[in-house]
Protein backbone atom coordinates (compact mmCIF):
# COMPACT_ATOMS: atom_id res chain seq x y z
CA UNK A 1 0.00 0.00 0.00
CA UNK A 2 1.44 3.32 -1.23
CA UNK A 3 2.47 5.63 2.23
CA UNK A 4 2.22 9.64 1.90
CA UNK A 5 3.95 12.09 3.83
CA UNK A 6 3.38 15.94 4.09
CA UNK A 7 5.74 18.38 4.90
CA UNK A 8 6.09 22.37 5.04
CA UNK A 9 8.67 24.30 4.20
CA UNK A 10 8.32 28.14 5.94
CA UNK A 11 11.38 29.92 4.24
CA UNK A 12 12.23 33.87 4.23
CA UNK A 13 10.24 35.13 1.83
CA UNK A 14 8.07 32.04 0.85
CA UNK A 15 6.32 28.71 1.79
CA UNK A 16 6.77 25.13 0.81
CA UNK A 17 5.21 22.16 0.48
CA UNK A 18 5.70 18.83 -0.79
CA UNK A 19 3.75 15.63 -0.50
CA UNK A 20 5.55 12.08 -1.01
CA UNK A 21 4.88 8.79 -1.89
CA UNK A 22 6.34 6.39 -0.65
CA UNK A 23 9.49 8.64 -0.17
CA UNK A 24 9.63 10.36 -3.50
CA UNK A 25 8.31 13.51 -3.65
CA UNK A 26 4.87 13.69 -5.28
CA UNK A 27 3.64 17.57 -5.15
CA UNK A 28 5.53 20.59 -4.56
CA UNK A 29 3.03 23.59 -3.84
CA UNK A 30 5.21 26.74 -3.69
CA UNK A 31 3.88 29.93 -2.23
CA UNK A 32 5.97 33.31 -2.36
CA UNK A 33 5.00 35.84 -0.12
CA UNK A 34 4.55 38.77 -2.94
CA UNK A 35 2.81 36.73 -5.14
CA UNK A 36 -1.31 37.77 -6.17
CA UNK A 37 -3.40 35.24 -4.71
CA UNK A 38 -6.32 36.23 -6.55
CA UNK A 39 -5.61 34.02 -9.44
CA UNK A 40 -4.73 31.01 -7.62
CA UNK A 41 -6.50 27.91 -7.15
CA UNK A 42 -9.76 28.17 -4.84
CA UNK A 43 -9.90 32.07 -4.77
CA UNK A 44 -13.61 32.90 -4.74
CA UNK A 45 -14.62 36.13 -6.74
CA UNK A 46 -17.65 38.17 -7.69
CA UNK A 47 -17.05 38.66 -11.44
CA UNK A 48 -18.12 40.64 -14.18
CA UNK A 49 -19.54 39.12 -17.46
CA UNK A 50 -17.41 41.15 -20.23
CA UNK A 51 -18.34 39.18 -23.29
CA UNK A 52 -19.91 36.07 -24.18
CA UNK A 53 -18.43 34.05 -27.11
CA UNK A 54 -21.37 31.27 -27.95
CA UNK A 55 -18.74 29.72 -30.74
CA UNK A 56 -16.19 28.42 -28.06
CA UNK A 57 -19.12 28.36 -25.18
CA UNK A 58 -17.28 30.69 -23.11
CA UNK A 59 -17.44 33.93 -21.57
CA UNK A 60 -14.30 36.22 -20.60
CA UNK A 61 -14.72 37.84 -16.87
CA UNK A 62 -14.15 40.75 -15.21
CA UNK A 63 -12.59 39.82 -12.16
CA UNK A 64 -11.58 43.78 -11.32
CA UNK A 65 -8.01 45.08 -10.58
CA UNK A 66 -7.17 44.33 -13.81
CA UNK A 67 -7.36 40.66 -13.73
CA UNK A 68 -9.36 38.35 -16.09
CA UNK A 69 -10.10 34.76 -16.09
CA UNK A 70 -12.55 32.51 -18.73
CA UNK A 71 -15.51 31.06 -17.69
CA UNK A 72 -16.85 27.59 -20.08
CA UNK A 73 -20.63 27.21 -19.82
CA UNK A 74 -22.75 24.38 -21.73
CA UNK A 75 -25.48 25.24 -24.53
CA UNK A 76 -28.22 25.77 -21.89
CA UNK A 77 -26.46 28.14 -19.32
CA UNK A 78 -25.16 30.44 -21.55
CA UNK A 79 -24.55 33.94 -19.07
CA UNK A 80 -25.62 37.10 -19.90
CA UNK A 81 -23.06 39.98 -20.50
CA UNK A 82 -22.67 42.58 -18.15
CA UNK A 83 -24.12 40.16 -15.64
CA UNK A 84 -22.61 39.56 -11.92
CA UNK A 85 -21.84 36.29 -11.02
CA UNK A 86 -19.94 34.11 -8.23
CA UNK A 87 -17.12 32.23 -9.60
CA UNK A 88 -14.05 30.13 -7.97
CA UNK A 89 -11.36 29.41 -9.90
CA UNK A 90 -10.39 26.15 -10.77
CA UNK A 91 -7.12 26.12 -13.07
CA UNK A 92 -4.84 29.01 -12.69
CA UNK A 93 -3.37 30.96 -15.47
CA UNK A 94 -0.32 29.79 -17.47
CA UNK A 95 2.04 30.71 -20.23
CA UNK A 96 -0.42 32.59 -23.06
CA UNK A 97 -3.68 30.92 -20.87
CA UNK A 98 -6.06 33.21 -19.01
CA UNK A 99 -7.46 31.40 -15.41
CA UNK A 100 -10.34 29.28 -15.82
CA UNK A 101 -13.36 29.63 -13.17
CA UNK A 102 -16.30 27.54 -12.68
CA UNK A 103 -19.71 29.29 -11.57
CA UNK A 104 -21.41 29.03 -8.11
CA UNK A 105 -23.91 31.17 -8.76
CA UNK A 106 -25.29 34.62 -9.55
CA UNK A 107 -23.10 37.82 -7.64
CA UNK A 108 -24.18 40.59 -5.83
CA UNK A 109 -22.07 44.11 -6.73
CA UNK A 110 -19.03 44.84 -8.08
CA UNK A 111 -15.76 42.93 -9.48
CA UNK A 112 -14.17 41.66 -5.86
CA UNK A 113 -12.14 38.74 -4.11
CA UNK A 114 -14.65 37.37 -2.14
CA UNK A 115 -12.03 34.30 -0.36
CA UNK A 116 -8.57 33.73 -0.36
CA UNK A 117 -7.27 30.58 -1.57
CA UNK A 118 -6.12 28.04 0.84
CA UNK A 119 -2.76 28.17 2.28
CA UNK A 120 0.61 25.80 2.05
CA UNK A 121 -0.78 23.71 5.08
CA UNK A 122 -4.45 23.73 4.23
CA UNK A 123 -3.81 22.49 0.72
CA UNK A 124 -1.66 19.66 1.95
CA UNK A 125 -3.59 18.30 4.05
CA UNK A 126 -6.49 18.19 1.45
CA UNK A 127 -3.83 15.40 -0.23
CA UNK A 128 -3.60 13.73 2.95
CA UNK A 129 -6.07 14.39 6.25
CA UNK A 130 -5.11 13.95 9.28
CA UNK A 131 -1.85 13.34 8.80
CA UNK A 132 1.33 15.33 10.86
CA UNK A 133 3.15 18.10 8.81
CA UNK A 134 6.92 17.54 9.17
CA UNK A 135 8.68 21.15 9.60
CA UNK A 136 12.14 21.99 10.11
CA UNK A 137 15.45 21.22 8.17
CA UNK A 138 13.83 17.73 7.04
CA UNK A 139 11.10 19.45 5.84
CA UNK A 140 14.04 22.04 4.00
CA UNK A 141 16.05 19.11 2.86
CA UNK A 142 12.83 17.37 1.28
CA UNK A 143 11.25 21.02 -0.26
CA UNK A 144 14.77 21.49 -1.85
CA UNK A 145 14.91 17.78 -3.29
CA UNK A 146 11.39 18.11 -4.78
CA UNK A 147 12.44 21.53 -6.24
CA UNK A 148 15.64 20.10 -8.04
CA UNK A 149 13.91 16.50 -9.48
CA UNK A 150 10.76 19.03 -10.68
CA UNK A 151 13.20 20.74 -13.14
CA UNK A 152 14.86 17.46 -14.46
CA UNK A 153 14.24 16.39 -17.28
CA UNK A 154 15.48 12.35 -17.46
CA UNK A 155 14.20 10.12 -14.33
CA UNK A 156 15.34 7.01 -13.52
CA UNK A 157 13.15 3.95 -13.19
CA UNK A 158 12.74 1.52 -11.01
CA UNK A 159 14.59 -1.65 -11.93
CA UNK A 160 16.62 0.15 -14.72
CA UNK A 161 15.78 2.46 -17.58
CA UNK A 162 14.45 6.03 -17.39
CA UNK A 163 11.28 7.98 -18.48
CA UNK A 164 11.83 11.38 -20.00
CA UNK A 165 9.32 14.30 -19.27
CA UNK A 166 9.15 16.80 -21.67
CA UNK A 167 6.17 20.00 -22.33
CA UNK A 168 5.56 21.33 -25.52
CA UNK A 169 2.64 23.96 -26.36
CA UNK A 170 0.48 21.24 -27.82
CA UNK A 171 1.11 18.19 -25.18
CA UNK A 172 3.53 16.61 -22.52
CA UNK A 173 5.82 13.82 -24.21
CA UNK A 174 6.76 10.92 -21.98
CA UNK A 175 8.98 8.98 -23.23
CA UNK A 176 10.11 5.55 -21.93
CA UNK A 177 13.56 4.07 -22.23
CA UNK A 178 14.44 0.48 -21.36
CA UNK A 179 18.16 1.51 -21.17
CA UNK A 180 20.03 -1.07 -19.42
CA UNK A 181 17.49 -2.91 -17.52
CA UNK A 182 17.92 -6.71 -17.13
CA UNK A 183 15.64 -9.44 -18.24
CA UNK A 184 16.73 -12.61 -20.50
CA UNK A 185 12.64 -12.08 -21.47
CA UNK A 186 12.48 -8.64 -23.53
CA UNK A 187 8.83 -8.66 -23.49
CA UNK A 188 8.96 -9.22 -20.05
CA UNK A 189 11.41 -6.94 -19.18
CA UNK A 190 9.66 -4.14 -21.53
CA UNK A 191 6.12 -4.95 -19.76
CA UNK A 192 7.81 -3.99 -16.43
CA UNK A 193 9.46 -0.92 -17.36
CA UNK A 194 6.20 0.12 -19.07
CA UNK A 195 4.14 -0.23 -16.13
CA UNK A 196 6.63 1.25 -13.92
CA UNK A 197 6.59 4.54 -15.94
CA UNK A 198 2.90 5.10 -15.84
CA UNK A 199 3.41 4.88 -12.25
CA UNK A 200 6.56 7.48 -12.56
CA UNK A 201 4.61 9.47 -14.89
CA UNK A 202 2.02 10.18 -12.92
CA UNK A 203 3.48 10.99 -9.53
CA UNK A 204 6.04 13.71 -12.30
CA UNK A 205 3.75 15.04 -13.89
CA UNK A 206 1.64 15.51 -10.07
CA UNK A 207 4.88 17.14 -9.14
CA UNK A 208 5.78 19.45 -12.35
CA UNK A 209 1.93 20.34 -12.11
CA UNK A 210 1.07 19.39 -16.02
CA UNK A 211 -1.60 18.61 -17.66
CA UNK A 212 -3.59 18.79 -20.80
CA UNK A 213 -2.60 16.29 -23.27
CA UNK A 214 0.13 13.58 -22.29
CA UNK A 215 1.27 11.29 -25.04
CA UNK A 216 3.41 8.40 -23.51
CA UNK A 217 5.97 6.71 -26.03
CA UNK A 218 6.01 3.40 -24.59
CA UNK A 219 8.77 0.46 -24.95
CA UNK A 220 8.17 -2.84 -26.82
CA UNK A 221 5.54 -4.47 -28.90
CA UNK A 222 2.75 -6.50 -28.67
CA UNK A 223 1.55 -4.59 -25.68
CA UNK A 224 -0.80 -5.74 -22.60
CA UNK A 225 -3.45 -3.26 -23.93
CA UNK A 226 -5.97 -4.23 -20.55
CA UNK A 227 -3.21 -4.25 -18.14
CA UNK A 228 -1.64 -0.90 -18.98
CA UNK A 229 -5.18 0.50 -18.47
CA UNK A 230 -5.38 -0.40 -15.73
CA UNK A 231 -1.90 0.50 -14.32
CA UNK A 232 -2.95 4.01 -15.96
CA UNK A 233 -6.47 4.48 -14.07
CA UNK A 234 -4.75 3.51 -11.03
CA UNK A 235 -1.97 5.67 -11.12
CA UNK A 236 -3.66 8.92 -12.26
CA UNK A 237 -6.59 8.47 -10.07
CA UNK A 238 -5.62 10.96 -7.85
CA UNK A 239 -6.02 13.54 -10.67
CA UNK A 240 -9.96 12.40 -11.18
CA UNK A 241 -12.67 13.84 -11.91
CA UNK A 242 -11.65 14.60 -15.79
CA UNK A 243 -8.85 12.45 -16.65
CA UNK A 244 -9.14 10.45 -19.74
CA UNK A 245 -7.23 7.68 -20.75
CA UNK A 246 -6.89 6.19 -24.47
CA UNK A 247 -6.14 2.97 -25.29
CA UNK A 248 -2.76 1.89 -26.31
CA UNK A 249 -2.71 2.92 -30.26
CA UNK A 250 -0.94 1.11 -32.93
CA UNK A 251 2.33 3.05 -32.41
CA UNK A 252 2.51 1.91 -28.98
CA UNK A 253 1.33 5.16 -27.58
CA UNK A 254 -0.62 5.77 -24.92
CA UNK A 255 -2.76 9.19 -25.13
CA UNK A 256 -4.22 11.07 -21.92
CA UNK A 257 -6.01 14.10 -20.98
CA UNK A 258 -5.26 15.47 -17.51
CA UNK A 259 -7.38 18.15 -15.84
CA UNK A 260 -5.03 21.22 -15.74
CA UNK A 261 -5.37 23.14 -12.09
CA UNK A 262 -1.68 24.62 -10.87
CA UNK A 263 0.30 27.15 -13.17
CA UNK A 264 3.88 24.74 -13.99
CA UNK A 265 6.23 24.57 -11.41
CA UNK A 266 8.86 25.48 -14.03
CA UNK A 267 6.96 28.90 -14.71
CA UNK A 268 7.12 29.90 -11.03
CA UNK A 269 11.01 29.00 -10.77
CA UNK A 270 12.23 29.61 -14.54
CA UNK A 271 12.42 32.77 -16.44
CA UNK A 272 11.34 33.16 -20.60
CA UNK A 273 14.87 31.83 -21.25
CA UNK A 274 14.33 28.30 -19.80
CA UNK A 275 16.99 29.63 -17.26
CA UNK A 276 16.27 29.80 -13.21
CA UNK A 277 14.65 32.75 -12.93
CA UNK A 278 16.99 35.89 -10.61
CA UNK A 279 13.94 35.46 -7.70
CA UNK A 280 14.61 31.74 -7.81
CA UNK A 281 18.88 32.25 -7.39
CA UNK A 282 18.20 34.54 -5.00
CA UNK A 283 15.83 32.04 -2.37
CA UNK A 284 18.36 29.48 -2.95
CA UNK A 285 20.95 32.20 -1.93
CA UNK A 286 19.05 33.23 1.02
CA UNK A 287 18.54 29.36 1.69
CA UNK A 288 22.41 29.24 2.39
CA UNK A 289 22.55 32.11 4.15
CA UNK A 290 20.17 31.11 6.53
CA UNK A 291 21.86 27.67 6.86
CA UNK A 292 25.38 29.04 7.49
CA UNK A 293 23.97 31.87 10.18
CA UNK A 294 22.37 28.59 12.05
CA UNK A 295 25.90 26.99 11.71
CA UNK A 296 28.44 29.49 12.35
CA UNK A 297 26.35 32.21 15.18
CA UNK A 298 27.78 35.39 15.13
CA UNK A 299 29.94 35.30 12.06
CA UNK A 300 29.47 37.85 9.29
CA UNK A 301 28.50 36.37 6.23
CA UNK A 302 29.11 37.97 2.70
CA UNK A 303 27.18 36.89 -0.29
CA UNK A 304 28.76 37.59 -3.53
CA UNK A 305 26.82 36.67 -6.48
CA UNK A 306 25.31 38.49 -9.89
CA UNK A 307 24.08 41.95 -9.63
CA UNK A 308 20.59 40.52 -10.77
CA UNK A 309 20.18 37.99 -8.10
CA UNK A 310 21.71 40.48 -5.22
CA UNK A 311 18.92 42.65 -6.28
CA UNK A 312 16.60 40.24 -5.88
CA UNK A 313 17.80 38.82 -3.05
CA UNK A 314 18.05 41.96 -1.34
CA UNK A 315 14.36 42.44 0.09
CA UNK A 316 14.85 38.36 1.54
CA UNK A 317 18.29 39.36 3.09
CA UNK A 318 16.62 42.48 5.27
CA UNK A 319 14.02 40.32 6.21
CA UNK A 320 16.94 37.44 7.52
CA UNK A 321 18.13 39.88 9.28
CA UNK A 322 15.87 40.77 10.99
CA UNK A 323 16.04 36.90 12.33
CA UNK A 324 19.64 36.78 12.79
CA UNK A 325 21.04 40.61 12.72
CA UNK A 326 22.75 42.38 10.69
CA UNK A 327 25.30 39.97 9.55
CA UNK A 328 24.76 39.67 5.96
CA UNK A 329 26.44 41.61 3.25
CA UNK A 330 25.41 41.24 -0.43
CA UNK A 331 28.24 42.05 -3.00
CA UNK A 332 27.08 42.64 -6.37
CA UNK A 333 29.79 40.97 -9.17
CA UNK A 334 28.98 41.43 -12.95
CA UNK A 335 31.98 38.89 -13.15
CA UNK A 336 30.14 36.11 -11.47
CA UNK A 337 27.66 33.76 -12.99
CA UNK A 338 24.22 33.48 -11.97
CA UNK A 339 23.68 30.21 -10.82
CA UNK A 340 27.45 30.09 -8.62
CA UNK A 341 26.93 32.56 -5.79
CA UNK A 342 29.72 32.33 -2.97
CA UNK A 343 28.75 32.76 0.52
CA UNK A 344 32.17 33.28 3.12
CA UNK A 345 32.59 34.05 6.69
CA UNK A 346 34.60 37.51 7.56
Amino acid sequence: MSARALFLDRGVGETRGVVTLDGRPERLVLRRDDDDLRLSLGAKHVARVASVEPAIATAFLDLGGGLEAILPFKPDARPVRGAAVEVEIRAEPRAGKLAVARELGAGQGGPRLLAAPPDVADILRAVVRDAELVEGREARAVADAAEAEALETIHPLPGGGTLAVEPTRALTAVDVDLGERKGADAKRAARQANLAALAQAARLLRLKSLGGLVVLDLVGRGHDGAALLAAARLAFSPENPGVAIGPVGRFGTMELSIPRRTRPLAERLMDASGALSDRTLAQRLVRRLEAEAAAQPGARLTAACAPAVAAAAEPLVRALAERFGARFTLAADPARPRERPDVAAA
